[in-house]
């Protein structure tokens, strides 16, 4: 039997439209990472914001806009080497119905995946199949404590075989990636540059898992592989901004634009012009085989 959600995600706004809609060829969408729920009151961008910001919020921000929530799966796994330490999956579920229901325009969440970089697999002491089964587990729990969450599955891996190992065990767990509205890309933010990335999710592409997040690209992974990725998260803006100087009118305010709206709303406007210079520069990596996705 094949476990799908309660509810279909909704599309975010900028990707391909589902067949028989017409297509929207503006592709990924690109989430700006931010440290402050507080802007989900004014964004017109969509946010990635992660529930260690969230968690402690009593009274939460109504969101503008689109936004998706990050589990903040890396800093547990490499400040702890485990999920000990962050909510129960039965607590983590009840948050994430909470930001859906009181800040509203949640496109998805994130599972609490356990990544697989080998600086995470040496922190944890597990082997990468262990956290691969782990991070299906924990999709799997969130589905079943409540099937209208929001919930996307997380590939995770290192090596192009690994990945396609981990889509098969998703299968084998009853959750056909091909038919998933959105399917998350873990532990590639730090080899973004390479060809690795392309040669993952090119052979992710051919198992037909065409509708992907990359967690963590930045402009690099982007101007690569961009047109082949549904959507994508970057916080890069934050560390560029911080080594350099503020933006004119922002010099009263802060010393420097890390955590500046302003700042990021330019970097997220230049993303934009880039993706669009690149998908008419790549056409035939647009669209995936077999058409519209």
């Amino acid at each position: 039997m094949t476990r799908t959600t309660g509810s279909m995600l909704a599309l975010v706004p900028g990707t391909r439209k589902a067949p028989g809609t017409g297509a929207n060829t503006d592709r990924p969408v690109f989430f700006i990472g931010t440290h402050h729920p507080g802007w989900l009151r004014t964004a017109t961008m969509p946010l990635f914001i992660s529930d260690r910001r969230l968690r402690n919020y009593k009274t939460l921000p109504r969101a503008a806009s689109t936004w998706a929530l990050d589990s903040g799966g890396f800093t547990e796994l490499s400040r702890y080497g485990t999920w000990d330490h962050g909510p129960a999956p039965s607590q983590y579920a009840a948050r994430i119905r909470r930001y859906r229901d009181e800040i509203g325009h949640l496109a998805w969440a994130a599972p609490q995946d356990w990544m697989c970089e080998p600086a995470i697999t040496a922190r944890t002491g597990l082997t990468v199949a262990e956290h691969q089964r782990r991070t299906i587990d924990s999709v799997v729990c969130l589905r079943d404590l409540d099937p209208g969450l929001p919930v996307i599955p997380v590939l995770q891996g290192w090596t192009v075989s690994d990945y396609l190992r981990c889509a098969d065990a998703y299968q084998h767990a009853g959750i056909d990636l091909g038919t998933e509205p959105l399917v998350g890309l873990g532990s590639v933010c730090r080899r973004q540059a390479t060809t690795h990335i392309e040669l993952i999710i090119t052979a992710l592409r051919a198992r037909g898992i065409t509708r992907l997040h990359g967690f963590g690209v930045k402009i690099s992974g982007l101007t690569r592989c961009g047109p082949l990725l549904a959507s994508a998260d970057s916080l890069a803006w934050s560390y560029a901004a911080r080594r350099q100087p503020p933006l004119p009118g922002c010099e009263l305010r802060h010393i420097n634009c890390a955590n500046c709206p302003r700042y990021a709303a330019r970097w997220y406007a230049h993303v934009r012009a880039e993706l669009r210079r690149h998908a008419f520069t790549q056409p035939s990596l647009f669209d995936p085989p077999g058409g519209d996705a």
